[in-house]
């Protein structure tokens, strides 16, 4: 009996003893006393687990010491889950930074929210303090009176951290500038009032309100460059009256076959009462025959 007893005790402290280097193996000591020493107290056996779930215990505990020197209250569930979520973890810790320097306010929940919604969360701070300028492409559009003009416009903005979800792109900022740029030009009477006043286009922009429903506060809309094209009125003149010479030509066309044909036609009815004129001939001196052979007989 003893000799079992022995041998069970044996190999629950082998089993302890492997229990404890897979223990000592899967904690990351070095992370563990890196946090230590900086201020971030962790459970060894949290990370531990969070190794085992597949989260980075490096990042997380990367990201806390950064959130405890900036004076951040962010708990270790928080960015754990926003990591599983598919978040990326220290940038978002780096915008709530930066956001808290400048004053903007940001909290780690709306800050998760726009990081999961495939936007730079870090970026968005940053136009936030430092407005980004957006450029158009060269814009075409005509005056009333037929002239072009081909506008090209620089843009000034700022991230709006509140309409960052659901808000609209740059994409939608530059097509409604360019909108706006040939509504302007095409109402004004003619292209030299707009050359004489290009802040004319930029005031009648911004007081539309573009920004409504982007993710962005447009703060001036600069007329960076503005040229003279064509003569599109002239040019539609051109062609109009081309086309009408074509389609008179067509008419004209039309009404001389109308005619060859008619000529046609009568040529064909007069050779008709020709034929009829001469078999009405040959047809006279058989009667004439027939006469006289009908009188001889009576005779």
């Amino acid at each position: 009996m003893n000799f079992g007893g022995n041998w069970a005790g044996a190999f629950v402290a082998d089993i302890l003893v492997i229990m404890g280097f897979l223990f000592l193996f899967w904690i990351p000591w070095g992370t563990w006393i890196n946090g230590f020493f900086s201020g971030v107290r962790v459970n060894p056996v949290d990370l531990m687990f969070m190794k085992i779930r597949g989260v980075s215990p490096e990042m997380i505990v990367r990201a806390l010491i950064q959130a405890k020197n900036s004076n951040l209250n962010i708990s270790l569930d928080a960015l754990e889950a926003h990591f599983l979520a598919g978040g990326h973890v220290e940038l978002v810790v780096s915008a709530l930074i930066q956001a808290l320097k400048a004053r903007i306010p940001l909290d780690f929940s709306r800050a998760c929210a726009i990081d999961l919604a495939g936007r730079d969360v870090l970026e968005a701070v940053n136009m936030c303090v430092n407005p980004k300028v957006i450029k158009t492409s060269l814009i075409g559009a005509v005056a009333k009176d037929g002239i072009q003009l081909k506008a090209m416009a620089r843009i000034t903005v700022k991230a709006d951290i509140k309409r960052l979800i659901g808000g609209a792109g740059e994409a939608t900022v530059i097509a409604r500038v360019g909108e706006g740029i040939c509504t302007t030009i095409g109402s004004a009477e003619t292209h030299k009032s707009v050359l004489e006043s290009p802040m004319s286009i930029s005031d009648s922009i911004l007081a539309k309100g573009l920004d409504t429903g982007t993710a962005f506060e447009i703060l001036s809309i600069d007329i960076a460059d503005i040229d003279v094209g064509k003569n599109i009125g002239s040019e539609l003149q051109i062609q109009q009256a081309n086309a009408d010479k074509n389609i008179a030509q067509a008419r004209s066309e039309q009404r001389r076959s109308m005619a060859i044909a008619e000529e046609q036609e009568m040529k064909a009815k007069v050779v008709e009462m020709q034929g009829k004129v001469i078999a009405a001939e040959a047809e006279v001196p058989l009667s004439l025959a027939a006469s006289l052979r009908n009188g001889i007989r009576t005779a």
